[in-house]
């Protein structure tokens, strides 16, 4: 069966036809690649050929094979997806190596934007120690992070905050939630790891200007906001555009980073945020601007600026 969604989607010029096919006819099946293989000159039911058809329209509309499917995987871990979340891109793998050589150990890493929780959860994966707070605008966004962490098993290493950049991590004890008649605050609370049971701190802990994090990493919205009308059909009309759009040039969240994240950083903390092939001049700029040290730009496997680094004096 998979063989003929192959020729209709070579024909209509989809350059990995023969892959998605396999795939989405597997998924419809419930079948592995291996069994796909070994079963595929056995008769499917007219319920599992209708789901293979559905599945194959919805890719000759323009939608990915892992937004179809629900997961990606991303630095050897498996994601979920929805509507609310970008899939996690193999180029933002730098971003996770740059971050693991940055976090020290049992160190503090805040995740702006996080999306499906990606980036924190495959840090973690690797630094057993860590403890992350990752915050996204997006509710939806956020329910895709929080699964994907229980399905890693980092659920209890990482909070995660609704609202708009550093803004949460002024109005919210991390995401404990506080048990009204003991003051117990029920989550991890970074900063005071380690120093005996976990009850609600004073409140200047949360205040801004509080230096506890030892990393900020950040994936934000970087394309400028004209030029995401012009994207392919894949990523413009179905990745959510609250992940896209960077503003006007597309700078507009690495502003507030440069100008905020010091507030939030230990001295000699580091902040790595990933950019456009064509912006590393100018968000090198904004970090140096700010009063940053160290700052660098990092290029993919591709040649291609990828990662700005900044170093908190």
């Amino acid at each position: 069966m998979w063989r003929g969604w192959r020729d209709v989607l070579g024909r209509l010029g989809f350059a990995s036809a023969a892959l998605d096919a396999k795939l989405l006819t597997g998924h419809a099946l419930g079948l592995s690649t291996l069994e796909l293989a070994t079963r595929e000159n056995e008769p499917a039911d007219s319920a599992g050929v209708a789901r293979v058809a559905d599945l194959l329209q919805r890719r000759m509309s323009g939608e990915s094979v892992a937004r179809i499917i629900g997961a990606r995987a991303f630095y050897g871990l498996d994601f979920l997806l929805n509507e609310a979340t970008l899939e996690p891109r193999p180029e933002t793998e730098l971003l996770v190596d740059l971050a693991l050589g940055a976090l020290p150990a049992a160190g503090r890493l805040l995740d702006l934007g996080t999306g499906t929780g990606c980036i924190p959860i495959a840090v973690l994966a690797n630094q057993p120690d860590a403890v992350a707070v990752a915050v996204d605008l997006s509710g939806r966004a956020l329910e895709a992070a929080r699964d994907n962490a229980a399905r890693h098993g980092m659920a209890g290493r990482i909070d995660f905050l609704k609202g708009s950049w550093f803004e949460p991590l002024t109005t919210s004890p991390f995401g404990g939630e506080v048990d009204p008649t003991s003051g117990r605050v029920r989550g991890p609370l970074l900063g005071v790891r380690g120093e005996g049971p976990l009850t609600r701190p004073s409140a200047d802990l949360y205040s801004k200007g509080r230096e506890i994090f030892d990393l900020i990493v950040s994936n934000p919205p970087y394309i400028s906001s004209a030029v995401v009308e012009t994207l392919a059909p894949e990523v413009k009309d179905f990745d959510p555009r609250l992940a896209l759009d960077g503003g006007p040039d597309g700078l507009a969240p690495y502003r507030i980073i440069a100008r905020e994240a010091s507030d939030w950083l230990a001295p000699d903390g580091w902040v790595l945020v990933e950019i456009g092939f064509d912006q590393g001049a100018a968000v090198s700029a904004l970090f140096l601007e700010a009063g940053y040290d160290d700052v660098t730009v990092h290029t993919d496997l591709n040649g291609l600026d990828r990662v700005v680094a900044a170093r908190h004096i």
